[in-house]
């Protein structure tokens, strides 16, 4: 963990020390309220995730972001150890292919550059994990935000316009040495390595190709890249197109190494593969969470490789729980995963409407970590539906200190 950055934090000195930690008792979340027809700010929601307190599944601190920012379409943040704090640009300011990584000072936020060399950014950009000990960072394509920022247009994966490469970054000289094409992998969005901090191997998410790919180093240095997790499309009636694919929006790895967690938007289910052996993953556990082929909607599925019937449709404290899962984040000692159902405003409002006009939710599903398994609480739910100012789209999910998604160990 960072210097600087992890101050406020725990500082676990290993991944496996960091799963003895104390349970989480607050979770953070950025909201939107774009395209949901409200005028109002975002926000950053605080939920208090303890079943002991009397605001359980309650937000409890809604908060205005305010910082600004002249660079294009930042997603993802890590610590480094040098106290800075590097973020992810999917695009440039005005919307074109530009992927690229800014350095803020870690503790005053303040602009310090690019990371990587002038005139070094990688054709597109998303995500990204580093790994010292091996010098090396990989990072991940969406497409230009020009392309998907007003919904999702099949015509543009005709056209080559979605990403399908990992680009492999030497750490020290902050250059990209190779670039890896997925097979069958558009759309690579959320990248893992392993947390154990000697590991050679992770996995990615391609979200169109509903793949996980394990990236892995060779003896003579260079990386390669595996299919190893295929989720097979649903023929169907009533869609956009004739098939549809899973959509795998997030992954997330436990911190021992032992479970892989990814949730497939569209189909509405979230599953758990055991990957003591990493080539080899085994489904453990699944569960459905709404999705767009409940019994009801307006989808029939005609060809299902996977399903017998049509998943009914999810109802929580009362509520029909619009979306799929998407955005994914595990307690540390594994035992708890949290998930919201928002992915990305337009996208929202093209596939899932009625995020629009109820707001996303917060589920928690309870993880078998001796046999495998999910199963969710029926006890637990926050719903952004009802924020005072309106309907809200919460995202991305953070715990105070540090989480399964966002330590890096060095």
């Amino acid at each position: 963990m960072a210097t600087k950055c992890g101050k406020c934090g725990p500082g676990y000195p290993s991944p496996l020390e960091a799963m003895k930690g104390p349970r989480e008792e607050l979770v953070y979340l950025p909201c939107i309220y774009r395209n949901t027809g409200t005028e109002a700010p975002d926000y950053l929601a605080t939920v208090d995730v303890n079943p002991k307190s009397p605001q359980y599944s309650q937000v409890i601190e809604p908060k205005e972001i305010h910082a600004k920012c002249d660079l294009g379409y930042l997603h993802t943040s890590h610590c480094l150890a040098s106290g800075e704090v590097m973020i992810s640009a999917v695009g440039d300011p005005k919307g074109n292919s530009k992927g690229g990584f800014v350095l803020l000072d870690g503790e005053t936020f303040e602009v310090k550059g690019t990371w990587e060399r002038p005139g070094g950014a990688a054709p597109m950009g998303y995500d990204f994990w580093y790994q010292p000990r091996h010098n090396v960072m990989i990072s991940t394509e969406w497409a230009a935000p020009n392309v998907f920022r007003d919904g999702f247009n099949p015509a543009d994966v005709e056209a080559g316009l979605y990403g399908q490469r990992l680009h492999v970054w030497d750490w020290q000289r902050h250059e990209r040495v190779q670039t890896l094409t997925l097979q069958d992998g558009l759309i690579p969005l959320e990248i893992r390595f392993l947390h154990n901090p000697a590991a050679d191997q992770g996995f990615v998410g391609c979200a169109l190709g509903s793949n996980i790919q394990r990236f892995y180093k060779n003896q003579g240095g260079t990386w390669s890249v595996e299919k190893v997790i295929q989720v097979p499309p649903k023929k169907v009636k009533g869609w956009i197109l004739p098939e549809m694919p899973s959509l795998i929006t997030d992954i997330l790895l436990s911190l021992d190494d032992r479970f892989l967690y990814f949730s497939n938007w569209l189909h509405g289910d979230l599953r758990q593969y055991d990957i003591s052996d990493p080539k080899r993953p085994r489904l453990a556990g699944q569960i459905f969470l709404g999705g767009s082929i409940v019994k009801g909607g307006p989808v029939q599925v005609l060809e299902d490789q996977e399903l017998k019937c049509q998943p009914e449709p999810l109802v929580v404290k009362g509520k029909r729980v619009a979306g799929g899962p998407q955005m994914i984040q595990l307690s540390l000692d594994g035992t708890r995963l949290y998930v919201t159902t928002s992915l990305y405003s337009a996208w929202d409002k093209q596939f899932y409407p009625d995020l629009i006009r109820e707001g996303s939710v917060m589920l928690q599903i309870d993880v078998d970590t001796v046999r495998g398994g999910l199963k969710l609480n029926p006890n637990f739910l926050v719903d952004f539906g009802k924020e005072p100012l309106g309907p809200a789209l919460a995202h991305e999910l953070r715990y105070p200190g540090g989480d399964c998604t966002s330590d890096i160990w060095l």
